[in-house]
């Protein structure tokens, strides 16, 4: 099968129209009929080669929604015509502790869509029908895909630490991410803190579903809740004042970290110890927490807000995405 996409063909180099033949099918996998996908900063880093792992040409694109077209020959719980959605990985070896237990996404030899293989900024993409997931009638093609990644990576990192319902949440930064945890949070049914440092948000953060906003000042905390808070998700890659956000959270709260920058980071123990608090950071989610988290998307209505541009405009979406300018997540339409 010959695949129409476009792709980078070295590191900062813009995307150029790049065609490639797909090899014969393996037994567990599917190729998917690209109907959307999502952009995340992840492809931009991937397209720079920002974290020494991209092999050029690269075709970006992780956050796919596609139509099953083929599948393999041991693939029973996918069939051609279903609507389905990929995440960040492509595989895993299934047969480690990790894997055993649910937890695909920390398995050694994960694989990423877009790591030593071509992703959804194309044509089709395969990758393992076990990575593949059937979308809720419920959820469009559209607002699925940013869902896929950045949706799981929060509602994970918020899980994780132990959210439940009628719990206090916290978010530090309103972005990509960010977004998707406050709504996720508030249809779980609990009250949600936002931290940004755009006093422009605050509006609209209220119709998102948070209870308190507070604007911050860079990464320092210049107010506190209006109540100790259980959880807070820090989405930011920004250096942040960890101390005070440590501070906010109550006994036993958790300090659950998914946007990481490359700093290295300083605890004060102390705050850590005198309310047996804790420090975490969490990937994306495994496949069980990624079905989970589209059944409640569906259920509760949770969907990120999108904007929308045709494939042939991927340079100009990547450029919006790479200068933080889109509001708040952009999804490329076949």
């Amino acid at each position: 099968m010959k695949v129409s996409a476009f792709a980078s063909q070295t590191a900062k180099a813009p995307l150029t129209p790049f065609n490639y033949n797909l090899d014969a099918i393996g037994v567990n996998e599917v190729t998917l009929q690209v109907i959307a996908c999502g952009i995340c900063h992840s492809d931009v880093h991937m397209m720079d080669n920002d974290w020494g792992i991209a092999q050029f040409p690269i075709v970006p694109g992780h956050e796919v929604v596609g139509e099953v077209v083929e599948v393999g020959s041991a693939v029973s719980h996918l069939k051609k015509g279903m609507r389905v959605g990929v995440g960040w990985q492509r595989s895993a070896c299934l047969s480690c502790p990790e894997c055993l237990s649910g937890k695909e996404n920390l398995c050694d030899a994960n694989e990423g869509v877009i790591v030593g293989h071509h992703g959804g900024f194309a044509s089709h993409v395969r990758v393992d029908s076990r990575f593949a997931f059937p979308l809720p009638e419920g959820i469009d093609s559209l607002h699925a895909g940013p869902l896929m990644c950045g949706g799981i990576t929060v509602f994970s990192g918020l899980r994780q630490a132990g959210m439940t319902s009628g719990q206090r949440i916290g978010v530090i930064g309103v972005g990509g991410l960010g977004h998707m945890a406050v709504r996720f949070a508030k249809a779980m049914g609990n009250s949600v803190t936002a931290f940004t440092t755009s006093a422009s948000k605050v509006e609209e953060l209220g119709r998102m579903g948070a209870d308190e906003v507070i604007v911050t000042e860079g990464g320092r905390l210049v107010k506190k809740p209006s109540k100790p808070l259980d959880i807070i998700i820090s989405t930011v890659t920004a250096p942040l004042e960890l101390g005070a956000y440590l501070e906010a959270l109550g006994a036993d709260g958790t300090l659950s970290m998914v946007g990481v920058g490359s700093e290295t980071v300083t605890l004060p123990l102390m705050s850590l110890l005198g309310k047996r608090r804790r420090f975490m950071s969490s990937p994306i989610g495994g496949r069980g927490e990624i079905t989970q988290m589209l059944n409640i998307a569906e259920t509760f209505n949770v969907k990120p807000t999108i904007e929308v541009f045709p494939m042939a405009q991927a340079n100009e979406a990547i450029d919006r995405v790479r200068k933080n300018t889109v509001r708040y997540r952009a999804v490329l339409k076949v």
